[in-house]
């Protein structure tokens, strides 16, 4: 063999050499590419599923307070039932068994519903607010600044800060 074919041939397996490397080279880019779109699918997988499980979590919970609320709009009439029944037994009775029960009962009973997040709205002293409570009536008081509560009419209650009823007043003008 001569040194011309000699060099025709190493240069023959260079270029085969290169272009097998380069074949390698696009055989990797394209398995690193691969590799990408595999690594943010199972990315967007993640995410996905974290939202669905929080979503699922937060379903389960407002179920929950939906239950709840149910619940206590429930027993609210109860409530005022018994304080009905308290604040219309005569002077001379309230050291008697039946009415200390009442009202060791209802205490209990409203105990149990704060524990629970059920707060009652605070009408004493307080301008009207019509997030909070419902106006019935409407009275001219000497003394009072108009737009004052000045009577509860029924107690209004609030759970986990929003508003289950309102409390019935009665406002000055």
């Amino acid at each position: 063999m001569s040194e011309n074919e000699v060099e025709q041939e190493i240069e023959q397996e260079i270029e085969e050499d290169v272009e097998q490397t380069e074949e390698s080279c696009e055989n990797i880019d394209s398995k690193d590419n691969e590799l990408k779109e595999a690594k943010d699918s199972l990315q967007r997988l993640q995410a996905d599923f974290n939202n669905y499980r929080r979503r699922v979590e937060k379903e389960k919970s407002d179920i929950s307070l939906f239950a709840n609320e149910k619940i206590i709009t429930e027993l609210l009439p109860v409530m005022d039932n018994m304080q009905r029944a308290l604040d219309s037994s005569p002077d001379d009775e309230k050291e008697c068994g039946i009415y200390k029960g009442v009202e060791l009962v209802l205490k209990q009973l409203v105990d149990t519903l704060n524990k629970f997040g059920v707060e009652e709205i605070q009408t004493d002293e307080c301008d009207f607010d019509p997030n909070y409570h419902y106006a019935v009536l409407q009275d001219e008081i000497e003394g009072v600044e108009p737009n004052k509560v000045v009577d509860v009419l029924q107690r209004g209650y609030k759970f986990t800060n929003k508003v289950i009823r309102p409390a019935m007043v009665k406002v000055s003008k």
